[in-house]
């Protein structure tokens, strides 16, 4: 049974209220889109210290004011959801460090100097004690602080699995929320299984799918702008974001909540999911679905043809230059595995836009897309 929460200050009720009336899906992964890109094209400004020092308060500030609801604090708070607010910071932290050195190289660079790690390159240190002696410092800190956290927050165990009881929400562990809400808008088989297999290949297979030279060895960003900005676009828009909305925006029932919305277990919403399908034959066509599985699923199959085949000879022509220096094979590799990342936000914008669910329907089969 759930308890009401405190729903903090009333003078900031209007605040909490327009945040939770933002927290739309559409509008969360849009807007971490929006930022990304704002992010890499300002990063000049961005890296500037000052600048730097205002967006933390700022943010402090929010996360602050946030801890006055009492939905918002209780999900903060909870040992489960510790290294999620690690990885955003850190995650900030790195990015903000690595873009700092990358806008430095890059002026170097074009004022015709060496990269700054160039110059050090050439200072050699021996391993004993130089570099033994910072890592056993880092080692000893890292240690440090996971005693503090083991001493100071709980451990999060629950009482033993009951069958008669599910927790609601049911949710995984934070490093597998991001695939659990893969899971709304695929099939286990594919989100599960085809999706994480692509992106383990892909780690693999890019850097020999990659010929360019240059920025090997220091930080760069207009050596590297499509690897890092590709790289950047998963990592964050697609797995950091998806963690945060699994911990605090899904709710009982895995419905979407607003950041300090209380979470109502008896909260339902009413989808009326379609697949492709239905659309065709019965929205555009006006007829009933055809009971032989292709014929009734060849719409769906006709659109992932095209979009795997149609799409990039298009950017082929598009992106000419790159498709002459990586060449045919290496360049389809590249491109099938941008098709498959790029079929994620696809499909969630379908979902929430259309709600479409499936492309393709075969439950005859148990192949669903």
């Amino acid at each position: 049974m759930s308890h009401p929460v405190h729903p903090g200050p009333e003078s900031l009720q209007p605040f909490f209220n327009g945040i939770d009336a933002l927290c739309q899906p559409q509008i969360i992964f849009g807007g971490s889109i929006a930022a990304l890109i704002g992010g890499l094209v300002f990063r000049r400004y961005l890296v500037k210290p000052a600048v730097a020092i205002g967006i933390t308060v700022a943010t402090l500030a929010f996360v602050g004011l946030s801890c006055l609801n009492g939905q918002f604090l209780s999900q903060a708070q909870k040992p489960d959801n510790v290294p999620i607010w690690i990885l955003l910071a850190m995650t900030g932290f790195v990015l903000w460090v690595s873009f700092y050195q990358a806008v430095r190289n890059d002026d170097r660079i074009r004022q015709g100097l060496r990269t700054e790690e160039h110059e050090a390159a050439e200072e050699k240190l021996h391993v004993w004690p130089y570099l033994l002696y910072i890592e056993g410092i880092v080692a000893a800190f890292a240690m440090l602080v996971l005693f503090v956290w083991s001493v100071g927050i709980e451990a999060p165990l629950e009482q033993f699995a009951n069958i008669a009881k599910t927790p609601n929400p049911s949710k995984a562990p934070w490093y597998f929320l991001g695939l659990q809400e893969m899971l709304v808008y695929y099939d286990p088989w594919m989100a599960g299984v085809v999706l994480p297999s692509m992106i383990i290949s892909g780690l693999v297979v890019i850097p020999y799918c990659d010929p360019n030279p240059k920025g090997v060895g220091y930080y760069t960003f207009e050596q590297r702008k499509l690897a890092i900005t590709t790289f950047l676009f998963g990592f964050v828009a697609l797995w950091v974001v998806m963690i945060f909305v699994g911990t605090f925006l899904r709710g009982p029932n895995w419905n979407f909540y607003g950041l300090y919305e209380e979470w109502n277990p008896h909260k339902l919403e009413q989808l009326n999911n379609v697949n492709l399908s239905e659309f065709f034959w019965q929205n555009f066509m006006g007829e009933s679905l055809p009971k032989q599985w292709f014929a009734r699923e060849w719409p769906g199959f006709a659109v992932i043809l095209i979009y795997f085949t149609a799409v990039p000879m298009v950017c082929a022509g598009l992106f000419r230059k790159l498709y002459k220096s990586l060449g045919f094979v290496r360049y389809n590799i590249l491109i099938v595995h941008a098709l498959f990342m790029m079929a994620l936000p696809i499909k969630m914008l379908l979902r929430w836009s259309f709600n479409l669910k499936y492309i393709v329907y075969i439950p005859e089969y148990f192949f669903n897309i």
